[in-house]
C-alpha cells in the first residue's frame, strides 16, 4: 500500500446542504459528473467525496441506525501562518460551520482550531512550523 491518501468520503444526510457548504462556502472546487447521488472535490494530494450517509453504510454492509456525536474520524487543513488559521475559521464559520475550539497554540508547538461542519465532521485548522504540510 503507497502511503497515500486518495479519497476522503463523508456520509452526509443533506447531499445538496452539503455541496452548498463545500462548494460556495469553502470555495473547493468541484469536479463535474453525470451523478447527482454524489459529489467530488479535487484537493491538493487527495479527493473529498460527499456521499449520502445511509447509502455509504449500505456500500460498507453496515447498518447505520444511530450516528454518534463523534466518528472518530477528523480532516485537517494546514496553511501557512497563524493568520491564515483564523481566517479559514472565520470562513467556515460564515459558511454554516461551528466553530468548536477556537485557534490557540497548542501542546505541540504549533497554532489550530476546530470547526464541524453542517453534517457533523470535524475539521482541524492548523499551523505547523515545524512541517510544510501546504
Amino acid at each position: 500500500m503507497k502511503p497515500k491518501i486518495s479519497l476522503i468520503t463523508l456520509g452526509v444526510s443533506d447531499l445538496p446542504r452539503a455541496i452548498r457548504f463545500y462548494r460556495k462556502g469553502l470555495g473547493l472546487p468541484e469536479h463535474e459528473t453525470n451523478s447527482d447521488g454524489v459529489a467530488f472535490f479535487k484537493l491538493e494530494g487527495a479527493w473529498l467525496s460527499l456521499f449520502p450517509r445511509k447509502e455509504l453504510a449500505k456500500d460498507i454492509g453496515i447498518q447505520d441506525d444511530s450516528p454518534s456525536s463523534f466518528s472518530g474520524i477528523t480532516l485537517a487543513h494546514n496553511v501557512g501562518s497563524q493568520e491564515a488559521v483564523e481566517q479559514v475559521l472565520k470562513q467556515a464559520v460564515a459558511a454554516g460551520a461551528e466553530l468548536i475550539k477556537p485557534a490557540e497554540e497548542v501542546f505541540w508547538g504549533g497554532y489550530s482550531g476546530y470547526f464541524r461542519d453542517p453534517e457533523g465532521h470535524y475539521w482541524e485548522v492548523a499551523y505547523n512550523p515545524f512541517m510544510d504540510l501546504t
